[in-house]
Formats: structure tokens, sequence, C-alpha cells
């Protein structure tokens, strides 16, 4: 089963599709994206769909949940989501860029910040011997990782994550 991606205007995804492989076949009997983009165009009248990969995530690509031996089957990055866009410089699928301070990182196909997110180790603490997880978020202005002991509670962050020396800091 192959998947499209109709594009919009400013090459924002607008629709997907599944289509069986029989669409995609060319003369030789060949899978060819163009065939299914012929195919597609003829039944919707749209001229600008773009094949994506169901397995793809992050320039990776997966079997299941497992990551697959053969990374040459990775395909345009991502799988197109509805209100992402298709990077045609990069050949890729992106989601809606979160916060104008984040890079593209276009090998992983992913927008990343411009601090590491602190990872699940990082996250925890203790509180009256049990171990924890602080709520994390990031904050565009301070450009910077926010934490909270109280879930989603954006007024009580109470710590900031400090790259240099990988821990939190007091607010």
């Amino acid at each position: 089963m192959a998947h499209y991606a109709k594009i919009g205007l400013n090459n924002k995804v607008i629709f997907l599709t599944p289509l069986d492989n029989s669409h995609c076949l060319n003369a030789d009997g060949i899978e060819d994206e163009e065939v299914g983009r012929q195919y597609l165009e003829r039944i919707h009248g749209w001229p600008l769909w773009v094949k994506t990969s169901f397995n793809t995530r992050e320039g990776k690509h997966y079997t299941g949940q497992e990551l697959s031996v053969d990374q040459s089957k990775a395909f345009r990055g991502n799988f197109a989501i509805l209100g992402g866009y298709f990077d045609e410089t990069n050949n890729i699928f992106l989601p809606q860029k979160p916060y104008d301070s984040w890079t593209l990182d276009v090998l992983n196909a992913r927008w990343t910040p411009p601090v590491t997110k602190p990872n699940s180790v990082q996250k925890q603490y203790t509180e009256n011997g049990q171990t924890k997880f602080y709520y994390v978020m990031w904050d565009n202005n301070g450009t910077r990782w926010l934490g909270s002991k109280v879930d989603k509670d954006v007024n009580n962050m109470t710590v900031v994550w400090n790259p240099n020396t990988n821990s939190w800091d007091n607010l």
C-alpha cells in the first residue's frame, strides 16, 4: 500500500490518502511514484501529490516499532501529517515548526531547539524518597527549558535547565 500527500499553498499537507500499489505500476510492472501521482490527479483533479512513507520517522525507516536493518528504505524524512509541510529543497516532510528559535535538522528531518531538551533521567527528581518527574516545557522568550513539579501547570514553573552543568537551577 502506497501513501500520498496532497500538497496545498506554501507546501502545506492538506490531505493524505492510501493508494493500492496496482495504481502505481508503470508499463514494466514496477512501482513508480509518478504513475501514482498521475492516477490521483485524474481521480481528484488536483496536480500536487507527493508520495510519503508510513514507515519513516525522523529520517529513519522502521518495521513496526523496530528500527529497520535496511535504512535505504527511509523515504522523505517522515510520514506526512495534516498541517505539516513538504520541504521541496530537502525532499522531506516535516511537522509545523514549533518555535521561531528552533532550526531544521535535515539529516534527522526534525526541528531542534537551540538548547538540547533534558532526557528522561535528567527530568527526574526525588521527593520524600520517591522518584518523580518534572513537567518540562520550552520557554521561547527565554530560549530555555523550564520545569515544574506540578503537571502541566505553566504558572508553577520553578526550575530552569542549565545545559552547562546538566542540572536544574531554581528560578
